[in-house]
């Protein structure tokens, strides 16, 4: 058993707030947008724009995902840019891909 301490567990909470956040659908779109803007990401107003989603509520989901580190923001002038963590996606995708089918028996067909 693990420590609750560990690196492991640590990880494991880590990516589970990731899914978690990604888990509401407005989060989902929001975070969607930005990885199709790619590395420049999006200011908020095209964001809210985009969506249709109001500032305030907007505001509130975007708090939820630089909280887990699946977005940064980063303001140029008078502009608020919010950027997609894909080193965070990524680290999400890892954990589920890393020990895909080591259970599975090497030439066992189910039928």
């Amino acid at each position: 058993m693990k420590a609750l301490n560990s690196p492991e567990v640590t990880q494991v909470e880590s990516i589970a707030a990731r899914i978690a956040e990604l888990g509401h659908p407005t989060r989902l779109l929001i975070f969607k947008h930005l990885v199709k803007a790619g590395e420049s990401g999006a200011p908020v107003g095209e964001i809210q724009q985009e969506l249709g989603i109001p500032a305030s509520t907007l505001s509130h989901h975007i708090a939820k995902l630089v909280k887990v580190d699946l977005i940064k923001q980063v303001r140029e002038s008078r502009t608020l840019y919010c950027l997609p963590r894909f080193d965070s996606l990524l680290a999400v995708i890892n954990f589920l891909q890393e020990e895909c089918c080591i259970n599975e028996k090497c030439g066992g067909k189910r039928s």
